[in-house]
């Protein structure tokens, strides 16, 4: 017998084994863990009718027709097969003298598995479905009643699987692998198997790829998915005893400080969510041991003046607190809006600065020699108690009198070695952290993505923020179309100011597409043909147009990342001071960007943008005292999914019901943070969605199995298994985070 961890090569052979290192199969384990997508019986059909154009699929039908004839050009033969499970068709096209063998082998009547390429292609009847050169494997009826029914009610495992590499001999090698390889000791502990009646791990194995029925495959998934949860709430359970243990500078809030004052200056009232949230972190930051808490509130929730309040907590306590942001765009506009709120409290040692305030600095890449400079020396000798930048706050030379607090906004923008940079610029110990995000993360995604961060949420959207209508306009309508520039007009026309937002910058980008294509689609006359799409629009090219077309005479700013920091940073100033009437950008603004007079918002190829970027974008209008409009322009079908997407988006304003479609649509990606370097999901099989229960229980599991052995002495099979799924990278990942 063979273990898990041994090479294919050893348990397949070496050309099947090659042929599985295209699927990133290397190991028997990795063989057992590719589990199948479904299960088809011989004497189900599958439903053709959804197949994707572009997937690579494995379908059981039966043959309808078979049409083979000569044609002029080489090699000379082309047969046409056509399958059907009993509403939809698929044509299965062979070229050339092999043609000849599956037209013997597939009558009419027969049943069989079909594998490949689904491609779309023109008939005069309109466009079909068709695998050109599939993979088959007939599957004919036995003698005999009894013998004919088992075998049609028989499960057959049907794997992803790719070109060269069909689901049936993946399932041939599963079986050599199932009949030769020990599994060896059961990393999960018997105790809690049995709490949770669940199967043993070579009977869960067994039972998801070679099951009986639907009710063994059942079981086996739910052993399954346990192991990826109980094994991934272990590693989570472990960092969140190791961060109790190491210490942090206190910084307890004061009666008389910084904050206090700015408490007492502030024009509005706190929601009550703010409040109750910043006595956490207050609390958080009194402790002895370094805060880890994810502050999620959904867009204008208010997070930026939590995040401040913590800021001049630390300040009070003798401390400074740098302020992460992914854009420069982003760092301006906090750093604008942080030495607005503090006023005077801003301006120490300056004229007309508060006697007990302090300073804010700016740290970016584009920075003349002089503003750098003082803002360098601001950070490193104490004088500023916050300090706002991007990336550039990580370079070596930039160094602090006592970093007592690290604010990321927006963490999933920042590499791992990005964050823990800047935590090491901490002197005698480490910083405490708050996380901040605008994209609302469902609470099963917290508690696994983010399971060993305290997570707070802001669900009350301040007093004074108005509401945001949000529309999808089809191209195909002329008649909405041109409304959607009327209503820009309108607007500007009372004193307020627009956006439109492109998927692309243009030019250099070297996927421009034809000229007229654009003129086209600004103009609502784009005719698009279904199996090809003209090129996303770009600002480059629809500035222009829009100056020169529908909104002509209006005042047009464009803003994008390929623009000098400087240049960038004077269009936002000029837009914020109502020198211009309509913004042209990119996703540049997606976050951050606060013009209370802005409220309009016509976002174009809005299907090409993902849900919560979306729901991130719309949230720059509405801001003031004035209703938000948001046009989402789409030239998407009708009943499309992208166009389910946006008529989703436009349905509702609240970022956690979106959460939860973004996440269903883009899946959960790696949970432990590879996904950054391109591999693949460690989740093969739970889905962080619809297994809360699971998940809970797990966490559960392992938070007491933890504490009562935190190194894992009595469940070796537990620490091998842990130590597998996270690897040296993966370890050096949870270090960080």
């Amino acid at each position: 017998m063979t273990t898990l961890d041994a090479p294919l090569v050893k348990v397949v052979g070496p050309k099947a084994a090659k042929k599985l290192a295209a699927l990133d199969l290397h190991t028997a384990g990795d063989l057992l863990r590719h589990y199948p997508r479904r299960y088809a019986q011989r004497g189900e059909l599958t439903d053709l009718v959804g197949l994707a154009e572009g997937e690579y699929v494995t379908v059981m039908a039966e043959v309808e027709k078979v049409q083979g004839r000569k044609i002029t050009r080489r090699p000379g033969y082309l047969l046409e097969v056509v399958v059907t499970d009993g509403h939809g068709r698929l044509t299965l096209t062979f070229f050339g003298n092999g043609a000849r063998v599956p037209e013997r082998e597939l009558p009419p009547g027969t049943r069989g598995l079909f594998a490949g390429k689904v491609s779309f292609y023109r008939s005069g009847n309109g466009i079909k479905r068709q695998l050109v050169h599939p993979e088959y494997k007939a599957v004919d009826s036995r003698e005999g009643a009894d013998a004919a029914r088992e075998f049609a009610e028989e499960l057959i495992p049907v794997y992803p699987a790719t070109k060269g590499l069909t689901s049936w001999q993946i399932g041939d090698c599963v079986r050599m692998a199932l009949d030769t390889v020990d599994v060896g000791p059961d990393a999960l502990p018997e105790a809690v198997r049995r709490r949770h009646r669940l199967v043993g791990l070579a009977e869960a194995y067994h039972g998801i790829h070679r099951p009986a029925d639907m009710a063994e495959a059942g079981r086996a998934r739910k052993r399954l998915k346990w192991d990826e949860a109980f094994v991934l709430q272990t590693a989570l359970a472990r960092r969140r005893l190791d961060a109790s243990a190491q210490r942090a500078t206190p910084r307890p809030p004061r009666e008389d400080g910084l904050l206090a004052e700015f408490d007492g200056r502030l024009p509005f009232e706190l929601t009550e969510g703010q409040r109750a949230v910043g006595e956490e972190i207050a609390a958080d930051l009194a402790r002895e041991h370094p805060m880890h808490r994810l502050l999620q509130g959904d867009v204008g929730a208010g997070k930026t003046i939590v995040g401040l309040r913590a800021m001049l907590q630390v300040v009070d306590a003798g401390g400074q607190a740098a302020l992460l942001a992914p854009t420069e765009v982003l760092a301006q506009q906090h750093h604008r809006s942080i030495v607005a709120m503090l006023g005077p409290l801003a301006e120490a040692g300056r004229l007309g600065g508060a006697e007990h305030g302090t300073r804010v600095a700016l740290l970016t890449g584009s920075q003349g020699a002089k503003a750098r400079r003082a803002g360098l020396l601001d950070a490193a000798s104490g004088a500023a108690g916050i300090v706002v930048g991007t990336h550039a706050l990580l370079q070596e030379h930039v160094q602090f009198a006592d970093l007592g607090l690290v604010v990321i906004d927006e963490q999933h923008r920042f590499g791992v070695e990005q964050r823990d940079a800047l935590r090491e610029k901490a002197a005698g110990g480490r910083p405490h952290v708050l996380v901040m995000t605008a994209t609302p993360i469902p609470r099963t995604v917290a508690m696994t993505v983010y399971g060993d961060l305290d997570t707070s949420s802001l669900t009350q959207l301040p007093a004074g923020r108005s509401p945001i209508a949000t529309h999808v306009v089809p191209t195909a309508n002329r008649a909405y179309w041109n409304r959607a520039w009327e209503r820009i007009r309108e607007e500007v026309a009372e004193g307020r100011q627009a956006y439109v937002v492109c998927p692309r910058i243009g030019e250099a980008e070297g996927d421009e597409g034809d000229v007229g294509d654009v003129v086209d689609a600004v103009a609502g006359e784009q005719d698009q043909e279904p199996e090809g799409r003209r090129p996303p629009l770009a600002v480059l090219d629809v500035a222009p147009k829009l100056s020169g077309g529908p909104l002509r005479d209006l005042r047009i700013g464009v803003l994008h990342g390929r623009l000098h920091p400087d240049d960038k940073d004077a269009v936002m100033r000029r837009f914020a001071a109502g020198e211009l009437d309509v913004l042209v950008a990119t996703t540049v603004i997606e976050v951050g960007v606060d013009v209370p007079n802005a409220t309009v918002m016509v976002i174009l190829d809005a299907d090409r943008f993902g849900v919560s970027q979306l729901h991130q974008l719309r949230g720059r209008v509405g801001r003031g005292r004035y209703p938000g409009l948001c046009l989402l322009v789409t030239d998407a079908d009708e009943g499309s999914k992208a166009r389910e997407r946006l008529d989703a988006v436009a349905s509702t304003l609240d970022g956690f019901e979106l959460s939860r479609l973004d996440l269903e649509q883009r899946r959960e990606g790696d949970v432990l943070g590879e996904s950054q370097s391109g591999r693949r999901s460690s989740l093969r099989l739970l889905t962080l969605l619809r297994d809360e229960d699971i998940i809970k229980a797990a966490r559960a599991e392992a938070g007491a199995l933890v504490d009562r052995d935190p190194e894992l002495v009595d469940h070796p099979a537990l620490a091998a298994e842990l130590a597998a799924l996270i690897d040296e990278e993966r370890a050096e990942y949870l270090e960080k985070t």
